[in-house]
């Protein structure tokens, strides 16, 4: 059983091997799907403008953490001097006030970009990986269909003798089989392909509102709109102490 499936195998991976060369060197037919193939194409060129987006918003993220951690220490350190400086307690104690409201202010953002963030990771390393392991299968599914269509075609080509016809009787068969499941596959991807543009336009849209309205309302030092930004995403933060990079929690 086990040579038979270790055959089966090395017949498969000929036949594959044998096609993908013929293509590469122009020599053999390839099955093409014009649209899909573009939307193929179109879905990864979208991977990697997402990833693009995601890898900047990561560093945003970071350096902005590094901003409000700093925020944190300068102000203790305001507050300190303001108790052990008579002279400049006003002025110390009020600048010590201010940088621990950008210092909240700042952990309210990093909540909703870390959401931002977790969202856009999500899409592109789940949902839009999913959809390509697919596209990988409908690719390799392909390219054993065309093999197996090249190899009945050269043999309805030969001689018709009673082993020639055993031979194409397998192969019409194998073909079949082939076939089926590149069509199968073929379907499956262009199922996966609408309800990804459907679910990446609808996660999208939230995300980037989101992030638009909590940039806009920290930069504008709009504490009231930035916190109800959250509330609106049901973003919850934690509570100081947590572990890096984030005093936050998306939900």
């Amino acid at each position: 059983e086990k040579f038979d499936i270790v055959k089966k195998w090395g017949i498969n991976t000929y036949k594959c091997t044998k096609q993908l060369i013929s293509e590469r060197f122009g020599r053999g037919s390839r099955t093409v799907d014009l649209e899909l193939e573009t939307q193929i194409e179109l879905l990864r060129e979208t991977k990697r403008k997402y990833e693009c987006v995601l890898q900047l918003a990561r560093a945003l993220t970071n350096h902005f953490y590094s901003l409000v951690q700093t925020q944190h220490a300068l102000g203790d350190a305001f507050a300190d001097l303001s108790q052990k400086s008579p002279e400049l307690q006003e002025e110390f104690g009020y600048n010590a006030e201010t940088q621990k409201l950008l210092c909240k202010n700042g952990e309210t953002l990093l909540g909703a970009v870390n959401f931002f963030v977790s969202s856009i990771n999500t899409l592109v390393n789940k949902t839009m990986e999913d959809t390509l392991m697919t596209v990988k299968q409908y690719e390799t599914a392909r390219l054993e269909y065309d093999a197996y269509r090249t190899d009945l075609e050269e043999l309805s080509m030969g001689p018709r003798d009673a082993s020639t016809l055993c031979r194409l009787d397998t192969a019409q068969s194998q073909f079949q089989s082939h076939k089926d499941k590149y069509e199968k596959l073929r379907a499956d991807v262009a199922i996966k392909l609408k309800f990804l543009e459907e679910n990446k336009i609808k996660v999208m849209h939230k995300q980037l509102l989101l992030f638009h309205n909590a940039i806009s309302a920290y930069f504008a030092g709009n504490q009231q709109q930035l916190e109800q930004t959250l509330k609106q995403f049901n973003i919850k933060l934690k509570t100081p102490g947590a572990e890096k990079p984030s005093w936050l929690e998306e939900q």
